[in-house]
């Protein structure tokens, strides 16, 4: 079959012929018709990821969408959204003809959202959702604030925060281009950040009123700073990802004297029935036009150069492999 290989890591991988995949007991094979590439993927594959280095050659994709070929507990011809461990453990992904799949990670998909779609969102839409519902625990009403809503995961969580019921959305992002996806996405204003974190924390002061309850964070730093300070009492703000930096400040008597919380949040901790539950959510509201990411599809021969624009980050929200 036709794969995307990795044979050395920290460096994009190429199209070549690669086995087939061969199932074991509890495993389906499924032919992949579209796998986004996401940074997870070049972080695996860099050989530098808490994971640890995967043996390579390997092929990288950590979803996918597709058709089971070979199952004993789906029927072939089913359509369905599927994670894999690949750069993880030692194992294939999703970037090739066909995937091996443990079966407790199909998810069947329903037929009003198109596979790119469906890869587009993926796994940016579950994280979403589940760190507003799960991790959040929001309230119909309640103020949102989003950082990095330029992204995949930060416009997700613009149009779930909406289909949510919050009274308000604010984002923040770092250029005119993510500002105009972040309305797109629902936000009722976007700030874009200019000069240091005492300036950002004003700016959004005045755009908020002063005060949120939910911040949704994929991008830590000062950015996390400045939004932490604009927590209201009992306010959450949730961490998951550092795409600028491994560092933020908080304030002891901010977080105390607002019994605020500073909450992590990783799909890695979700039950694949709570993956699947999630995914399905928002499926739905993405059916109803309530939930959209920016995307853009490139052929599987064209992997290579995906990759580099992915590390690059010259995209504008997620790049779709169709297979």
């Amino acid at each position: 079959m036709r794969a995307a290989v990795v044979g050395t890591l920290g460096q994009p991988p190429s199209l070549t012929d690669h086995p087939d995949p061969v199932p074991a007991e509890g495993w389906s094979v499924v032919r992949v018709a579209a796998a986004p590439v996401v940074p997870l993927d070049l972080l695996c594959a860099s050989g530098t990821s808490y994971f640890g280095a995967p043996p390579v050659p390997y092929v990288p994709g950590v979803q996918g969408v597709g058709v089971v070929e070979q199952s004993a507990v789906v029927a072939p011809g089913t359509r369905v959204f599927f994670a894999t461990s690949a750069g993880m453990t030692a194992g294939d992904g999703s970037f090739a003809e066909r995937c091996a799949v443990p079966d407790a990670d199909l998810v069947p998909l329903p037929d009003d959202v198109p596979d790119t779609v469906v890869a587009a969102l993926g796994l940016s839409g579950v994280a979403a959702w589940m760190a507003l519902t799960w991790r959040a625990r929001m309230q119909p009403g309640e103020r949102v604030l989003v950082l990095g809503a330029g992204g995949a995961v930060g416009q997700i969580a613009i149009g779930a925060a909406r289909a949510l019921e919050a009274s308000r959305v604010t984002a923040v992002c770092r250029s005119e281009q993510s500002r105009r996806r972040a309305l797109a996405a629902g936000a009722d204003e976007v700030v874009i950040p200019t000069g240091n974190v005492d300036e950002l924390t004003a700016r959004l002061g005045e755009v908020t009123g002063g005060e949120v309850d939910v911040v949704i964070d994929p991008v830590f730093g000062t950015a996390a700073t400045a939004a932490s300070r604009l927590l209201a009492p009992g306010g959450r703000l949730v961490n998951l990802g550092g795409a600028s930096g491994d560092e933020a400040t908080f304030s002891s008597s901010v977080l105390r004297g607002r019994s605020a919380n500073v909450l992590g949040y990783t799909n890695n901790s979700l039950t694949p029935e709570q993956r699947a539950e999630a995914l399905t959510e928002v499926l739905r509201h993405a059916a109803a036009g309530r939930i959209a990411v920016a995307h853009e599809t490139v052929g599987l021969p064209d992997v290579a150069a995906a990759w580099q624009r992915q590390a690059a980050g010259e995209i504008a929200g997620r790049l779709v492999l169709t297979i």
